[in-house]
């Protein structure tokens, strides 16, 4: 991924970095003392957005995304964060976007989805295009949820109840594409009234360059942005007692 510019006035929000713990800066940018009790393991849950096969695995529909998310590391980082958040307690979630193989129940009504469904590669349900890719690792106590309309992981589906059964308050946002399905999971999560952080080195879109133009101009204005270093270093620590 192309690198961040420096924080300005107006600019995007992220994270300092772990050496500067003690002293905030000066803005609106969290402190990592501050990124720390957003993202704290008990009421927080990562999720992984499109995260699949048929996505930014090797045999992707989309070989412009996958090779984005694959050369900016974005995928590792992906798969670097659900490791510590297994390690952590931290619940996953992979929403996945599928279709049936008859197409009942998708929509049909914006160029995206009919440039989809004329792709080489389709997201059907039980096809291995809708596993999770690697090396991204899917545990036992993860959740998958599946969607079969729409363009956002959260409305329309059971994340939201999901979330709030866990009692969870933060929602750590990764995957593609930074242009449509990324900035839709943050700004349902934030009208629910969820606090958003976006790990800006684990999302990816295309052109490169306008994942940070995006960060920068626009999701910062709704969400904490951290780097995968950043989130990784708060869910540190002892192993902790995942929730039930």
């Amino acid at each position: 991924m192309e690198a961040l510019p420096p924080v300005r006035n107006g600019g995007y929000r992220r994270a300092s970095p772990c050496r500067g713990a003690g002293t905030p800066r000066r803005s609106r940018v969290p402190s990592f003392h501050q990124l720390l009790e957003q993202v704290e393991a008990s009421t927080t849950a990562l999720l992984t957005v499109e995260c699949q096969q048929g996505v930014v695995g090797k045999g992707s529909a989309l070989p412009e995304l996958a090779a984005a998310a694959s050369s900016s590391g974005a995928l590792r980082n992906v798969a670097r964060l659900v490791a510590a958040a297994h390690d952590a307690g931290v619940q996953v979630l992979h929403a996945v976007a599928e279709q049936r193989p008859d197409g009942r129940g998708s929509n049909r009504n914006a160029r995206l989805f009919r440039a989809a469904a004329r792709l080489p590669v389709q997201q059907h349900t039980g096809s291995a295009a809708v596993r999770i890719a690697p090396p991204i690792d899917v545990a036992p106590e993860d959740i998958v949820v599946r969607r079969l309309h729409g363009l956002s992981p959260l409305a329309g589906t059971d994340v939201d109840p999901i979330l709030r059964n866990l009692g969870c308050r933060t929602l750590v946002v990764t995957g593609v594409s930074a242009n449509v399905a990324v900035p839709n999971a943050v700004f349902d999560a934030v009208n629910l009234g969820y606090t958003a952080v976006v790990v800006a080195d684990a999302i990816a879109g295309v052109p490169a360059e306008y994942t940070p133009a995006m960060i920068r101009n626009t999701l910062s204005l709704v969400a904490t942005i951290a780097t995968t270093d950043e989130v990784a270093a708060c869910w540190k620590g002892p192993p902790r007692v995942r929730r039930a």
